[in-house]
């Protein structure tokens, strides 16, 4: 057992719960940036807005797309139901965890329309933990589904065509 094997719990249970953890630290985290108090937010404000409304909008469509391509083997564990089908078709074509990339961009729109610091930590410890936690689905996807591991051979984790 890997001195880690406890976050994952007998499903994934722990990784849910941190996962809460994070989404919860990330939303009650005030922010902060140091340059404020410089004016460069004003002079940034448009093109911040636009990196808002777009990596949200990327960010729902992940989500909305991968829930309903997934709606039927969907669970809040990372270890597959025991009826579930390796889907590779809609957006699962083009990133192999959708659900993770949603929050992903969720999270890197507020960071980048803020510049907070705090938020960007944040942001950068949960990549850390979607990559581990699908890491760890991956795992049992694999032994459920040996041809996931072609699969995730041509389809990106979390970004098209780059990781």
């Amino acid at each position: 057992m890997s001195s880690a094997s406890f976050l994952k719990g007998k499903r994934g249970e722990y990784l849910v719960v941190l996962q809460f953890v994070l989404f919860f630290a990330f939303i009650l985290t005030p922010s902060w940036n140091p340059l404020a108090t410089a004016g460069l937010l004003d002079a940034l404000a448009v093109p911040r807005w636009i990196l808002l409304i777009g990596l949200g909008t990327i960010a729902l469509l992940l989500g909305a797309l991968g829930s309903i391509h997934i709606r039927d083997y969907l669970t809040p564990l990372p270890y597959p139901v025991d009826h579930n089908q390796l889907v590779r078709h809609g957006v699962y074509a083009w990133v192999r965890h959708p659900l993770y990339a949603s929050q992903l961009f969720a999270a890197l729109g507020w960071t980048l329309f803020t510049l907070s610091l705090p938020h960007l930590l944040i942001l950068v410890i949960a990549f850390f933990f979607f990559d581990y936690k699908a890491g760890k689905e991956e795992g049992w996807l694999t032994e459920r589904h040996p041809e996931y591991a072609d699969y995730a051979l041509q389809v990106r984790k979390f970004v098209p065509w780059i990781y």
